[in-house]
């Protein structure tokens, strides 16, 4: 986890890479989210904690271009990109790993990885090869169908998936739910691997705990508002967050 001066220097020598502001976006009559204000700084690990129904999937899906925001203004290094498609923003650098994993279950796992290259097919075999040294489990089953790995296995492809697009910033959507509390762990130290590689992560995640512990700061989402943000320290520290989400 990074210091709270390390966090402060991004905020004062960068951009932001996204930048969010006042985000609305309905579902009909559900108002899933209400003028949510987020930044996200290159080279962090930034997580959005709430509740189921808080609005973290809809923010991490607006931002990639799924949905249309109701109002509010969403911008990658500078760049206004909302209501933009969303192979627009893959291109630009942007990728999802959806919660659930989210793999094609009758594909092998060498053809889901190179599904994720189909904007950059120029370089596929360079990153093929980085993504089977991150993970060489994939290596090892690359011609196995993707429903017949483990859980953990899943979200290593659809990571590694994501990784083959050369994105800039990484959104994960709740990677731990369903797993066994080892492989959360593996799936965690894989988070703070590619973040020490360089690559900026958006997470979205219920177990609190375990994501403050890896972020550098986050984001309290609570029916859809952002209701509180600051650094990952001062959140595990909050009385408010551990009473609500860490379960102190």
């Amino acid at each position: 986890m990074a210091s709270n001066d390390q966090t402060r220097a991004h905020a004062d020598s960068q951009q932001a890479l996204l930048t969010i502001e006042n985000l609305s976006v309905s579902y009909g009559h559900v108002n899933a989210l209400k003028h949510a204000n987020l930044q996200v700084f290159k080279g962090e690990i930034v997580v959005l904690i709430g509740a189921n129904g808080a609005g973290k999937t809809t923010l991490l899906e607006t931002a990639l271009g799924i949905n249309t925001p109701l109002s509010g203004a969403i911008r990658f290094k500078g760049k206004p990109i909302g209501g933009a498609a969303v192979d627009r923003n893959v291109r630009a650098g942007i990728c999802l790993v959806p919660e659930g994993r989210g793999v094609f279950a009758s594909m092998s796992v060498l053809d889901n990885l190179l599904l994720g290259a189909h904007n950059n097919m120029k370089n596929v075999g360079k990153h093929l090869q980085r993504v089977y040294e991150w993970f060489p489990i994939l290596e090892k089953r690359q011609d196995q169908i993707a429903r017949t790995l483990s859980g953990g296995e899943r979200q290593m492809l659809a990571i590694g998936r994501a990784l083959m697009s050369s994105p800039e910033l990484i959104m994960v959507d709740e990677p731990s739910i369903g797993l066994a509390p080892i492989v959360v762990n593996d799936i965690f130290n894989i988070l703070r691997m590619l973040n020490q590689e360089g690559y900026t992560i958006l997470l979205s995640e219920q177990n609190a705990n375990k994501a403050l512990k890896c972020a550098h700061r986050g984001y309290v989402l609570e029916t859809g508002t952002v209701t509180l943000s600051g650094t990952a320290a001062q959140l595990l520290d909050d009385p408010g967050v551990r009473e609500a989400y860490l379960g102190a």
